[in-house]
């Protein structure tokens, strides 16, 4: 403009000035791509251009002044940062030639915007064990129905959420807060027809809260009228069963480790390599020996008998007095003791898991499981997140679900006490399914009667929910992040889940050590040697009665009387009656050396057929 003011009045005048008929003002545009330029604005131009060289002066931007191509120099122009609720604050300045900046590090990433610390901010929040609960040493017996809409310091309730905000608020951010009880113990929907948002996310809008800290799930529907920080806490819907009991080892349970299909095939192999090995024995000229040099009888160690007691001893990994001289025979013998070692290592591996443990069949296994049967009947909180995850999912699996739960309107109940204690009195016979914090916790507490079974049907998370626009925001967002990579996080779901627990846990260095093993848990194999012993006396005793038969008729004595004497020479070892022995002795007849007394040779020098002799 001071330019403009430099030129003469007579140019400034039949440039600047209008005609009395244009009011648009139209002459001082100038028509670029016309054929016939205007020359008086190319001259006023020039002009101007060349005043504007000359001019130096001080305006509110500091020193004004132009170098020979119309460029400023010799300036000084700062630089301020605006923020909401702060003053611009100088962080540089900018020259013609310079940027420069007194800290770069408002350029290095997102910045959260400057807040009021000083201003308390109110935290929404909904009792939720173990998230937040009322400290009743501190405050004395009040309700959580009294407690609605009621305003909390932190040493008047107790929880992960209530660490969590202390976190935040103290630590982070540096701000005063206290609590607030959601009035109506919702944690937020949208009604139909139009109807205002409830619970905490109604609040949040309202404005009534600054935020909410609350395991409140991050939903698309929610984040389209609140801002949601990042997830404190990853979780996902799962199904909550009561827990079956545990059956005991049996009397047999040491056969456990191997199903009856193997035990069965054991057997059969056993049998089949017995028979094998007498077979290939047999046939095997090696395994027959001379007995006697004079009267060349031959004889064969591997009989049907000893054949099967070598592979008993062989699976027992125990040793006998004779092993195969054969090739074929080492080679069955071998690969049998290569069978057995695999099988009683696999075996030993199992044995004492199955004697020490005492194991719980579930009768469903994943969420598969629970929609392909009826017996077990489940159900979700109505309203929820878990209902909308239902509603709207496109899986054909948890599309029969929601058409099966919306068949019988008993299933649904209004919140997650509701369902667990549905669970504990059903008897198995109803499965809930919640998110997964509140199962793992449940399974934590006592009576320690539930358990969560298979995965996570979806994933999802919990975060802090602001009022859109909110300037805490992005300071909560930086500040959940760093809690997530020291570590802090997890320190507070270990102290409120795991270090409370009231339950037995699996995990529990005592529960590492070895139990000692019950009569009950081997007294299958008492039973098993008792009968063995028992067999052993009776055969020995019909043995004994067999062979004093024998003698009777050979001796043509009474029976009684060769028992009598045979008892005697089993007990002393020697027969005390030496007289009625050698009578006895005298008048046995003479026995044949040899089982067999037919002819060992044929006629023509061959050895006979029937000189073979088996041991």
């Amino acid at each position: 403009m001071q330019a403009i003011m430099f030129l003469d009045e007579r140019t400034r005048a039949k440039i600047v000035d209008s005609d009395s008929t244009d009011d648009n003002f139209d002459h001082l545009k100038i028509e670029c791509r016309a054929k016939g330029r205007q020359r008086s604005h190319e001259s006023f131009g020039e002009k101007l251009f060349s005043i504007m060289q000359s001019l130096s002066f001080d305006g509110y931007s500091g020193h004004v002044a132009f170098n020979e191509y119309g460029e400023r120099i010799n300036y000084t122009l700062n630089v301020y940062q605006v923020t909401m609720n702060k003053l611009p604050r100088n962080m540089g300045n900018f020259t013609h030639d310079d940027f420069h900046f007194d800290d770069l590090r408002i350029f290095e990433g997102r910045q959260a915007h400057d807040f009021d610390k000083a201003k308390e901010r109110i935290i929404s929040t909904i009792l939720d064990e173990p998230f937040t609960m009322l400290n009743l040493s501190v405050i004395g017996n009040v309700s959580a129905a009294d407690a609605a809409g009621q305003y909390y310091t932190f040493d008047q309730l107790y929880g992960y959420c209530v660490d969590l905000a202390r976190l935040i608020c103290e630590e982070k951010l540096e701000i005063p807060c206290k609590f607030r009880i959601v009035k109506d113990n919702s944690f937020g929907n949208k009604p139909p027809n139009d109807q205002p948002w409830t619970g905490m996310i109604g609040e949040l809008v309202r404005h009534e809260v600054d935020l909410a800290i609350a395991p409140l799930t991050i939903t698309s529907q929610r984040e389209s009228v609140v801002d949601f920080s990042k997830p404190w806490m990853n979780l996902g819907i799962s199904i909550l069963i009561s827990k079956p009991e545990k059956t005991k080892p049996g009397v047999f349970s040491f056969m456990a480790p191997l199903s009856k299909e193997i035990w069965m095939c054991v057997t059969f192999a056993y049998i089949g390599v017995s028979v094998i090995l007498f077979l290939v024995s047999r046939f095997s000229p090696y395994e027959w020996s001379m007995e006697d040099e004079e009267t060349f009888q031959l004889s064969n160690k591997f009989s049907i008998l000893n054949t099967l007691f070598f592979a008993l001893a062989a699976f027992m990994q125990q040793g006998v007095d004779f092993i195969p001289r054969s090739i074929s025979g080492r080679l069955v013998a071998g690969v049998w003791w290569y069978f057995s070692m695999i099988l009683v290592s696999s075996y030993t591996a199992n044995l004492a898991a199955f004697l020490t443990v005492e194991r719980m069949v579930t009768p469903i296994e994943s969420v598969e499981d629970l929609a392909r049967q009826t017996e077990i009947r489940y159900g979700i909180v109505r309203g929820g997140s878990t209902q909308t995850f239902f509603e709207k999912s496109d899986v054909k699996l948890f599309q029969r679900m929601w058409t099966y739960m919306q068949q019988s309107d008993d299933v649904f109940v209004p919140n997650n006490e509701e369902g667990i204690n549905k669970v504990r009195k059903s008897k198995g016979k109803y499965a809930f399914l919640l998110e997964s914090t509140k199962n793992e916790y449940t399974n934590e507490r006592s009576p320690c009667d539930t358990m969560k079974i298979g995965s996570n049907l979806d994933s999802k998370g919990y975060g802090v929910a602001t009022p859109v626009g909110s300037e805490l925001r992005e300071a909560i967002n930086i500040a959940i992040l760093e809690m997530s990579e020291d570590g802090a996080l997890n320190n507070l779901k270990r102290r409120w889940w795991y270090e409370r627990s009231e339950c037995h846990s699996g995990t529990t260095k005592d529960s590492k050590q070895s139990n000692a093993l019950n009569l009950v848990n081997v007294a299958g194999i008492f039973y098993i040697l008792i009968v063995g012993l028992t067999l052993a006396i009776v055969l020995a005793i019909l043995e004994f009665l067999i062979k004093a038969n024998q003698e009777a008729k050979q001796t043509r004595h009474n029976v009684f009387d060769v028992m009598k004497r045979n008892m005697r020479l089993s007990i002393a070892g020697v027969d005390l009656n030496e007289g009625a022995s050698a009578q006895l002795l005298c008048k046995s007849p003479a026995q044949e050396q040899y089982q067999s007394s037919e002819q060992l040779f044929e006629e023509n020098g061959d050895i006979a057929s029937g000189s073979h002799s088996q041991v």
